[in-house]
């Protein structure tokens, strides 16, 4: 995967593995290190967490969703723009700014478009976290849930699992009462993190089929004249 490939999205430098904070950016670590404050899981075999499966069986029931959301680089970046998912393994990011930065799944593959500069880097959806997240039916078992915390205003889970991720980390935040997903931290190779908070989101919505098309012909072809 070609990390850290600089580009420029609203004036802010981003990175392909900071456009990939919906969960895409985990090349390994060296160890997968609990969140502060987080209580883990007794063995990486243990039963799942109620809380953790009550969450993830909301989450899979939404089967389309739209809202905006805003990301934060590991270096203070931010950008933001609208997102647009249906399950199973659908999303796409529209992100705000001049280089018109786009990051679509397909449920086959997942392609970040720079429509300004005409490139594009294509990634399999089976090696990225949006298998998880994406998935028909979240499965949270084989030890996946490493850390889980509970607070009155705040259900925080942490995932991980080296198939996908990696030995990176993704922790997610929920809202204990309504289960609705608020935001989610990345947290790749190196220790650095990159959030992605969402609001304004519309569940049960109806999508074009359109908004999850990737064009493989136009991949190609602009992958070409790159290597030219």
């Amino acid at each position: 995967m070609k990390d850290f490939a600089s580009q420029s999205a609203g004036g802010f430098s981003l990175t392909r593995r900071e456009l990939l904070g919906f969960g895409l950016a985990f090349a390994g670590a060296a160890a997968i290190n609990l969140v502060p404050g987080l209580n883990p899981v007794a063995s990486a075999q243990a039963a799942v967490p109620e809380v953790a499966q009550r969450i993830a069986d909301h989450f899979s029931s939404v089967r389309t969703m739209a809202g905006e959301f805003v990301q934060f680089g590991p270096n203070g970046e931010q950008t933001g723009g609208k997102f647009f998912l249906e399950r199973p393994g659908k999303v796409r990011f529209n992100y705000d700014g001049k280089s018109n930065f786009r990051v679509i799944s397909d449920g086959r593959s997942v392609v970040i478009l720079n429509m300004k500069l005409r490139t594009s880097d294509l990634y399999p959806l089976s090696k990225t976290p949006l298998k998880l997240l994406l998935a028909d039916r979240i499965d949270l078992s084989g030890g996946r849930v490493t850390d889980i915390k509970q607070e009155d205003d705040l259900t925080t889970i942490q995932l991980a699992d080296k198939s996908v991720f990696g030995n990176a980390k993704i922790t997610m935040m929920f809202d204990p009462n309504t289960y609705e997903l608020r935001q989610w931290t990345i947290t790749d190779a190196q220790g650095k993190d990159t959030t992605v908070m969402i609001f304004n989101t519309k569940e049960g919505v109806k999508l074009s089929a359109d908004l999850f098309t990737i064009d493989y012909r136009a991949n190609r072809e602009w992958n070409q004249k790159r290597k030219n």
